[in-house]
């Protein structure tokens, strides 16, 4: 099982960037599947969550009205549109499937993918 996550880079505060994150090696179609964020020395934290179904949708605080988590199933990805970008969003993302519904928590995801970094320049 791997979920590849791409789509980060460096751009100006008040930009957009769109992550992606493919799953391979099984399906989680069925899995609530979430991004977190973590910069060195801080604890990784969540960003946004998003049921099998994409019916419901969490964000954390500093994040809404910005960032909008998707799902295709089809293609067994997941997606982070960040908007309005800000210095304090610098992080590496990463793109994780849950063993639960609508807890988000570090430890209630199953499955973790590789980071892709985030750079806000002011």
């Amino acid at each position: 099982v791997q979920l590849q996550a791409s789509g980060g880079g460096l751009v100006q505060a008040g930009g957009s960037l769109r992550l992606s994150c493919a799953a391979s090696g099984r399906s989680f179609s069925t899995r609530a599947m979430g991004w977190f964020r973590q910069v060195p020395g801080k604890e990784r934290e969540f960003v946004a969550g998003i049921t099998w179904d994409a019916v419901s949708t969490y964000y954390t605080d500093s994040v809404k009205g910005r960032f909008t988590i998707s799902r295709d199933n089809a293609k067994n990805t997941v997606y982070l549109q960040m908007n309005s970008l800000k210095p304090e969003d610098t992080s590496v993302y990463y793109c994780a499937v849950n063993r639960y519904s609508n807890r988000w928590w570090v430890s209630d995801m199953d499955y973790w993918g590789k980071g892709t970094l985030v750079t806000v320049s002011s």
